[in-house]
């Protein structure tokens, strides 16, 4: 005699169970993205090295995206400035926060003692 889980089991499973089978297909289908994408970025790192180790053997190619980089910063340096400033603002912020709740936690532990 066979074993089967066809009809039977299908109507013997309660309703949250029946889902159960959707997100095995959801964790695959997620796991399908992950090895996709790191397919992915695994090629274009290959890809890169590649194309990066062709641009070293020729000075010319190297100067001339040197020139152009330098081109974009001066382009864009004042935003360039300005977004590291708020950056630095934004970093000085959190750290003086931070040792004020430092401050505030020896205080509340010297106060227990």
């Amino acid at each position: 005699m066979k074993h089967s889980h066809g009809d039977h089991a299908m109507h013997s499973m309660k309703p949250h169970e029946m889902n159960h089978g959707a997100h095995a297909h959801h964790g695959a289908h997620s796991m399908g993205k992950q090895i996709a994408a790191g397919s992915v970025a695994s090629a274009t790192v290959s890809t890169g090295g590649k194309l990066m180790s062709k641009i070293s053997k020729h000075p010319v190619l190297v100067f001339g995206l040197g020139v152009v980089a330098g081109y974009f910063v001066y382009k864009y340096r004042k935003e360039i400035i300005s977004s590291t400033t708020k950056a630095v603002d934004a970093g000085r912020d959190f750290v003086l926060n931070q040792k004020e709740n430092l401050e505030d936690i020896v205080a509340e532990s010297k106060e227990e003692n």
